[in-house]
C-alpha cells in the first residue's frame, strides 16, 4: 500500500490493476473509500465503514470523485451520496461511534 496525503491528512492507499480496471481503496482509520470492484452488499453484511465511487481508474482519480453508495455503517458516521471523498475520509477518521 502507498501513502496519500489530503489536506495534510495521510490515508492509506492501494491501487492494483486484477483485470480490466484497477481494485482502488483509500483507507481511513475507522473506514475505506473503494472503487466499485468491492461489493457494497457484502462490506455492509460484515460490518464495514464504507463508501464507493464509480468510474475511476486511479487513486488521485477516486480522491476527486463523489461517493456514490456507502453501507449503513458509513451512513452511520454521515456519510451521504453525493458527498465529496475528502469529507467522507474525514468522517471516518473521526473517533469510533462505538
Amino acid at each position: 500500500m502507498d501513502e496519500v496525503t489530503l489536506d495534510d491528512k495521510k490515508y492509506m492507499a492501494l491501487e492494483k490493476r486484477i483485470g480490466n480496471l484497477p481494485l482502488i481503496i483509500v483507507k481511513a482509520k475507522n473506514g475505506y473509500v473503494a472503487c466499485s470492484y468491492i461489493d457494497c452488499e457484502t462490506a455492509n453484511k460484515v460490518g464495514d465503514v464504507a463508501a464507493f465511487v464509480c468510474g475511476v481508474k486511479t487513486v488521485d482519480e477516486l480522491l476527486k470523485a463523489k461517493i456514490r453508495g456507502m453501507t449503513t455503517w458509513a451512513e452511520d458516521y454521515g456519510i451521504r451520496e453525493g458527498m465529496s471523498v475528502k469529507k467522507a475520509l474525514e468522517l471516518m477518521d473521526q473517533v469510533s461511534k462505538d
